[in-house]
């Protein structure tokens, strides 16, 4: 589903979510620094990388980002929420370029990015085959994707009111499958309590 083809108003409600909450989104998730940090870590983009920070919020990541890649790489960070990139703007101007835009249309050519960390994102488009897709277009040969979360998937499940289901798109039995139709193949999935990591490639 393209953004032209996704409701109106989920988009708007997904938009107006995040707006409410980007003033205070550090302060309230303040404990996961060492966990973007690992997961960075775990994605492994090389200096002089360019990297995309896709649904990016307030830049959490963005300085681990650039510290990976270096001076002669770059960092891409876009957020559909324009008051998210304001916070992110204000507090780490200088980490990464900021671009308001929607992960199912990105304003990107094709493979010119060499990494993507989607952190948290794949719970909030109404499409995740068709973001995953958007992704794999952008992204070179040999490129890859993290598709991270800094709390597990219980915990997770449990912020939005329910349990773990089996048809959860981040279910280990569900991934693998999404990633390879959509461009990717999976290196490695860790579903563990305190957080949600997997790594794919592009072939």
């Amino acid at each position: 589903m393209t953004r032209a083809a996704q409701p109106a108003g989920e988009f708007s409600a997904t938009r107006a979510f995040f707006a409410a909450r980007a003033e205070d989104w550090d302060s309230r998730f303040a404990e996961d620094g060492p966990a973007f940090e690992r997961a960075v870590a775990d994605l492994g983009p090389a200096r002089g990388a360019t990297v995309l920070d896709v649904g990016c919020g307030t830049g959490r990541a963005a300085p681990v980002l650039a510290a990976a890649v270096g001076p002669s790489g770059r960092v891409v960070g876009l957020d559909v929420t324009p008051e998210m990139l304001a916070v992110a703007r204000f507090r780490r101007f200088d980490a990464a370029a900021l671009v308001l835009g929607d992960a199912d249309q990105l304003p990107i050519a094709d493979a010119i990015v060499d990494a993507v960390l989607a952190a948290g994102l794949l719970t909030h488009v109404a499409d995740p085959a068709g973001t995953l897709r958007e992704l794999a277009r952008v992204v070179r040969p040999g490129g890859r994707l993290a598709v991270f979360h800094p709390v597990g998937r219980a915990a997770l499940a449990a912020r939005h009111g329910h349990a773990p289901r089996r048809d959860d798109l981040l279910d280990p039995s569900v991934l693998p499958g999404a990633l390879a139709a959509t461009g990717w193949e999976l290196e490695t999935l860790d579903d563990a309590a305190d957080r949600y990591f997997a790594r794919a490639c592009i072939r």
